[in-house]
């Protein structure tokens, strides 16, 4: 065989055996966003999903002044095409101008026939002033998706379905935004969204969120409530489901069961509670049937994120949080062997500070993972052999 085939032929053969590699654990951080880089002062609130061609796409808000919540924000991403050891340059997903654009909720639709290869989408918030204005009746939230249909290359123009997932009572922005429920705040969960892979609600494209019902004092959350958003029709409508009867409920995240319905973990916005609240609902979040307050997940007030899998046969959740009830601090996967019931394994991802998480399974054998170092430490990426977190 001439040398210049030979080579050829062994490049090949070392990208096949690179890119099929067993996972390792990785040692030490890669910086997805980094602080005080690419024009921004601040990443926040990470989310992260696999496109259907295996390319990894990590999103994030993007803040140009400070850390705040509020302000100039844009939602952006950056992709990998090596799963996670090397990411693209940042792209600008949504701009919101002088406002926010965040809360990204990711997700792939495998199940559309229009779409055979797969369609994302990415849903987001956008917000018009601070919190505590918000929940005075003095600025809007609103709901926005937009889809691609070739892996994240490009975007289409966005899709306002505020009327359809929430229920402000500000016709002075806009004549439709007259509802009595009179929510004041209304956030996507954040992290990534989830399609029903089977029972009787597959295909269902399912968004954990939370809101606020009418006024009240800074820094009182109980009239929080935890609840969902979904589509059965591949976007082209979205309904609401019910709210989780339980006071506070903040930010949260589902994931489907073995039997195709769903679980939702939530944040609490109350110091008394310091530990998650898990919701189960058969009917795939337009009703819950078991809520109740897991004393095997300590949360110290912060968002959390799950994701089900297969390894072996066996379906298995995992959650990923700082393990502690007062310092954001010790990022821990746990993983589930029963649906949630039980927490077999806690896996430490970093001692050190860290926030906000998104699980990500790069392939069967590896799990990824975007957390915050801390609130103002930057967003990076690790992943870790699927078998070292569940070992028990």
């Amino acid at each position: 065989m001439p040398f210049h085939k030979l080579q050829k032929t062994h490049i090949f053969i070392l990208s096949f055996f690179l890119s099929s590699a067993v996972c390792f654990a990785q040692e030490d951080y890669n910086y997805i966003f980094q602080n005080e880089t690419e024009g921004y002062n601040c990443f926040r609130i990470p989310a992260i999903i696999k496109a259907p061609n295996g390319d990894l796409l990590a999103f994030a808000e993007a803040r140009k002044k400070d850390c705040d919540d509020f302000g100039d924000v844009d939602l952006v991403m950056k992709r990998s095409r090596n799963k996670g050891k090397t990411w693209s340059t940042l792209e600008i997903i949504a701009d919101n101008g002088a406002y926010k654009a965040g809360d990204p909720a990711p997700v792939v639709d495998f199940q559309d026939p229009q779409y055979p290869k797969g369609r994302i989408f990415i849903l987001y918030n956008t917000g018009t002033a601070t919190e505590f204005d918000l929940l005075s009746g003095n600025g809007l939230r609103e709901v926005f998706y937009k889809t691609s249909s070739d892996n994240g290359k490009t975007w289409s123009e966005a899709v306002n379905i505020t009327t359809q997932v929430h229920r402000p009572k500000l016709p002075q922005f806009n004549p439709a935004y007259n509802f009595e429920e009179d929510w004041r705040t209304m956030t996507n969960t954040p992290g990534h969204a989830i399609q029903i892979k089977q029972g009787k609600y597959k295909g269902r494209l399912y968004i954990a969120a939370n809101h606020s019902v009418g006024d009240k004092p800074k820094n009182n959350f109980n009239n929080y409530r935890s609840h969902g958003f979904f589509s059965d029709d591949h976007g082209k409508t979205w309904k609401l489901g019910s709210d989780i009867d339980f006071e506070a409920g903040n930010e949260s995240i589902a994931a489907e069961l073995s039997d195709g319905s769903i679980l939702q973990n939530v944040r609490l916005q109350s110091k008394k509670y310091r530990y998650r609240l898990l919701a189960y609902s058969k009917t795939a979040g337009q009703s819950w049937d078991t809520v109740y307050l897991d004393k095997q997940l300590p949360d110290p007030i912060c968002q959390g994120s799950m994701l089900d899998i297969k390894h072996k046969k066996k379906h298995i959740i995992l959650f990923s949080n700082p393990d502690s009830q007062f310092k954001r601090e010790k990022m821990t996967i746990r993983a589930s062997w029963d649906d949630g019931k039980t927490w077999k394994t806690a896996f430490l991802v970093d001692e050190g500070a860290s926030a906000y998480s998104d699980l990500v399974e790069i392939d069967q054998k590896c799990i990824g993972i975007v957390y915050e170092r801390g609130n103002k430490g930057g967003i990076v990426f690790a992943h870790f052999p699927t078998k070292k977190i569940l070992d028990k």
